[in-house]
């Protein structure tokens, strides 16, 4: 059988083989009309007055949009607002960048699309790293002193525009990450992060998840503000599925519910060999493309190999976790090293540790072998040899009839066994 795997924005690679392949997607649902969901959703909040009541009672406007390296399609929702956002006096734009870099140029246009002449020159990015920015609003009950951008504090309306599905240790995205660790500082995205450690922190958990508890428990000093939430659900292929809106609590839970339809996927059984690919926009560096190799260790047998795939095109980012990693020989000294203070990154490097210590790790990206062997994976130029190199490996342990699962979309897809 021949199989093709995405690589990079259109680009593929092909893998063939004998050995029968369970492929895991995330689930194939029915999608309405993309306008009339957005509509609805404003016509009828959860929690919350009316979207045209919030507007009249807002003499200044933020929106907080996610960066680049989500699917989120805020163009198309600003295209459903920009006849009323035009209206206000006082409107400003915040790509919620987090920890990440501020958007190129190019990413503006794919954040913005149809808008972008109208809304760029109000746009801006956050810099978690300018504290002349920041706003001390309050600590949570966990200690998590929150510093956000003093955008937030100087308008009287605020609207995130997110995209909810599984994230490998807050849960799920969307709704309050917009604040915690969209537009927070560093150090407070770093206070928060470091209950990634936590075995409760985990994709789909929130009940138990100290990142997601902490967030939450951290958004009561927002209390005071006004904000009128609009959350999405995409398919795999980004169409929109789901919207909701209103309050920023009940918004994320109702999207939470529709992400579970979308999402997880049934595997009756784990395999030897999981091939993991990160997708497009989700490929952009190797920090961001771990999320797949995280969801791929649910599909895995004890001992297997898994093959992550990306075309991380814009190198390894955020290089904390990589500093980490390279600072030690296996994967056991690297949570040896975690377990003796933390630092913002680290959460990635234990993640990728702790599959080190159970299973092996093959790469095959657009990053030099030498970056991938200090990340303790295993480079390998083309899915094809990765694969047979895998095969041959576990075989050669006396492993017979050898399971193998595909995720195409491992980024976006969190595999539930039967």
């Amino acid at each position: 059988m021949r199989y093709t795997i995405p690589y990079g924005r259109s680009g593929s690679q092909e893998l063939t083989t004998d050995l029968p392949i369970t492929v895991l997607e995330p689930n194939d649902v029915a999608v309405e009309d993309q306008e009339q969901l957005l509509k609805r959703s404003l016509s009828s909040p959860l929690g919350s007055e009316s979207f045209e009541s919030f507007l009249d009672r807002s003499s200044s406007l933020l929106l907080i949009v996610n960066d680049a390296t989500r699917p989120t399609p805020t163009a198309r929702v600003l295209e459903t607002l920009q006849p009323r956002l035009e209206k206000v006096d006082d409107l400003r734009i915040i790509v919620a960048t987090g920890a990440h870099r501020a958007p190129t140029e190019d990413e503006y246009r794919f954040i913005l699309g149809n808008t972008y002449d109208a809304f760029r020159p109000k746009a801006f990015a956050h810099d978690a790293r300018n504290d002349d920015d920041m706003e001390y609003l309050g600590t949570s009950s966990n200690g998590t002193e929150m510093y956000l951008n003093r955008a937030v504090k100087e308008s009287d309306g605020i609207i995130p525009i997110g995209s909810v599905e599984p994230h490998y240790f807050a849960g799920y995205t969307g709704g309050r990450k917009s604040f915690l660790p969209g537009v927070a500082s560093y150090r407070t995205i770093e206070m928060n992060h470091k209950h990634a450690l936590s075995d409760g922190s985990a994709s789909l958990a929130l009940q138990g998840n100290p990142v997601h508890e902490d967030m939450a428990d951290a958004m009561k000093v927002l209390d005071d503000l006004r904000i009128f939430s609009i959350q999405t659900v995409l398919t795999a292929d980004h169409r929109i599925y789901a919207v909701t809106a209103g309050g920023i609590h009940e918004s994320f839970d109702a999207a939470v519910e529709r992400a579970d339809e979308v999402f997880c996927s049934r595997l009756s059984a784990k395999a030897d060999i999981v091939i993991t690919v990160a997708p497009y926009p989700m490929d952009i560096d190797l920090y961001q493309s771990q999320k797949a190799l995280d969801n791929g260790k649910l599909a895995l047998k004890d001992g297997g190999v898994i093959i992550m795939v990306s075309h991380c095109r814009d190198g390894v980012g955020e290089d904390t976790f990589l500093k980490l990693l390279s600072s030690q020989n296996d994967p056991q000294g690297v949570m040896d090293t975690i377990s003796r203070g933390y630092k913002l990154g680290y959460h990635k490097a234990a993640k990728m540790a702790q599959i080190g210590t159970w299973a092996r790790m093959y790469a095959v990206m657009g990053l030099p072998d030498d970056i991938l062997r200090r990340s303790l994976l295993e480079p390998f130029p083309d899915v094809q040899s990765a694969f047979d190199s895998a095969v041959d490996l576990l075989q050669g342990e006396g492993r017979k009839d050898l399971s193998v699962v595909l995720m195409p979309q491992g980024s976006l897809t969190v595999p539930r066994l039967k």
